[in-house]
């Protein structure tokens, strides 16, 4: 289930301004500020089964769009890469800074480092 919510609220992050003002609000509460169905249901006068299908519809809808443009795929493979540079970075520091290196070293991180830059540019 938490793995659900991640995405969800990752869907949300990323698309949920494409989404009807009413979409918006129920899975705001739904996912965010933790109210049931019921209790969202009896907030603005309507069933329970309502309130579920207005939340299906904001997760179909925010999935087909990541479905076709990959735009949260996309951003944590770029972040991932970014993090295995900021490591490599701080391993070139360190040893720069300790006097601990070799030309072996040295050409092993630049190699790292223009292999990691060459994906995110991969992926434009």
């Amino acid at each position: 289930m938490k793995n659900q919510a991640y995405r969800m609220s990752m869907l949300f992050d990323f698309y949920g301004d494409l989404l009807t003002e009413r979409q918006r609000e129920f899975f705001d509460l739904y996912y965010n500020e933790d109210l049931s169905l019921a209790e969202i249901a009896e907030n603005y006068g309507i069933s329970r089964q309502g309130v579920r299908d207005v939340i299906v519809r904001a997760e179909a809808a925010m999935t087909e769009m990541e479905d076709k443009t990959h735009i949260i795929k996309r951003f944590q493979h770029s972040k991932a890469v970014l993090d295995t540079l900021d490591a490599l970075a701080d391993q070139l520091l360190e040893a720069v800074d300790q006097r601990r290196y070799d030309d072996y070293m040295l050409d092993g991180i630049g190699r790292a480092l223009k292999e990691n830059i060459a994906t995110l540019r991969d992926d434009q």
